[in-house]
């Protein structure tokens, strides 16, 4: 059965992405991230430009419409950047209000696959974040299934899901999630722990000062030492 037609969005993107490529480029951006998959040698902030152009030059209908030219950059990517470009879609103020709940899917299937730091990161902040301000109670849940999962980048997720909250930051979820990932032998995981803590120091540092005493030697040092980075021990 021939595959269905690319989303004139995605084609879009793709077009943008293939005029600008810098082949020079692409070797060292590929090493750098260390990925098997090939990269075009675009820089972000073209990217994220050529996404907005694209956008605005055939914006989705609905909801379907603009995930299935996610899904469409996402799942048939032969560079990074499409996949990079799947998440500035994904992720787009113009596109916020399909971001629900009921995306929750879709965000697990990128984490999953995608299943490195550049992928996830802006995943967990961005979009899990945006649920969990917009829909606490349902987002909490999955976070805190999340934070117990096999799969060490939804372990990271819930650790990096409120690095935007700000003063908003639910300490109680947070710590929880913590909790589950002190004994956890990633890197990646013990980086995302002291990562968290140390964003939310720049709101309250002697709780999180605090918090690194009562973990005591249950902290790793990789996770202590990125979560004091800014503050140190003492005042």
């Amino acid at each position: 059965m021939p595959r269905p037609p690319a989303p004139p969005l995605a084609q879009a993107v793709r077009r943008g992405l293939s005029k600008a490529a810098d082949p020079a480029r692409a070797p060292a951006m590929q090493a750098y991230m260390k990925s098997e998959m090939a990269f075009l040698g675009v820089g972000s902030p073209e990217r994220r430009a050529l996404v907005r152009a694209a956008l605005a030059a055939h914006p989705p209908a609905d909801a379907d419409d603009w995930q299935a030219a996610v899904l469409c950059l996402w799942d048939s990517a032969r560079f990074r950047e499409e996949r990079y470009a799947a998440i500035d879609l994904l992720l787009h103020p113009r596109c916020r209000a399909w971001l629900t709940f009921a995306r929750l899917p879709l965000l697990e299937k990128l984490i999953t696959e995608g299943a490195w730091w550049d992928y996830v990161d802006g995943l967990a902040s961005h979009g899990m974040g945006s649920l969990l301000r917009a829909e606490p109670a349902k987002t909490k849940r999955a976070l805190r299934r999340w934070s117990r999962s096999r799969d060490l980048w939804k372990r990271r997720t819930s650790l990096l899901a409120q690095l935007r909250s700000g003063a908003d930051v639910d300490l109680e979820l947070l710590y929880a999630c913590i909790e589950d990932n002190l004994d956890h032998d990633d890197f990646f995981v013990q980086k995302a722990i002291g990562w968290a803590l140390r964003q939310h120091a720049w709101t309250d540092p002697e709780e999180v000062r605090r918090h690194v005493a009562k973990l005591g030697e249950r902290l790793s040092p990789l996770a202590r030492r990125e979560a004091l980075k800014n503050i140190g021990k003492h005042p």
